[in-house]
């Protein structure tokens, strides 16, 4: 899982990018001074290498009716059923990451639901069934901080 080599016009283009996913490759192309040829090279370099991985258009989920955003720490009864539980959840729209953690939970995930009514339903008819031992939800009130990683490529670490 290593990091692969990006040099410096590689993290100027991220970090335009990151900003803006639509912006157009001539502007990047203008504000890094190289051509729109070799900023879709580099683009598709980085795809590539797995460095970008796409682009999407985000969905506001309170503005399509998803008020409550809950996240969940599961306890497995049996350590070994991390893959059957997985696709479970995968099949679960509301469930919209999940991650294996260290810590007291086996995994943790993140839900959206129309309200707290539906919360509880995803929970009891949804989870539960899935053979969990527990699990504790904690109910996020707003999403203060979301932002891409920071991209601040150490070129010094290069030397060694």
């Amino acid at each position: 899982m290593g990091h692969h080599q990006i040099d410096i016009l590689d993290e100027q283009i991220l970090k335009l990018i990151a900003g803006n996913a639509r912006i157009p490759f001539l502007e990047v192309a203008r504000a890094c001074s190289v051509s729109g040829a070799a900023i879709h090279q580099r683009i598709q370099k980085l795809t590539n290498l797995g460095i970008l991985k796409g682009s999407e258009y985000i969905i506001d989920p309170e503005k399509v009716g998803y008020e409550t955003c809950a996240y969940i720490g599961i306890y497995l009864k049996d350590p070994e059923s991390f893959d059957s539980v997985t696709k479970a959840l995968e099949a679960i729209p509301e469930v919209v990451e999940c991650h294996f953690t260290t810590g007291k939970y086996d995994m943790f995930i993140k839900i959206y639901a129309k309200n707290n009514h539906h919360l509880l339903s995803i929970i009891h008819d949804k989870l539960q069934p899935l053979g969990l031992a527990r699990t504790e939800t904690l109910i996020s009130f707003h999403e203060a901080i979301k932002r891409q990683m920071p991209i601040d490529i150490d070129f010094d670490d290069d030397e060694d």
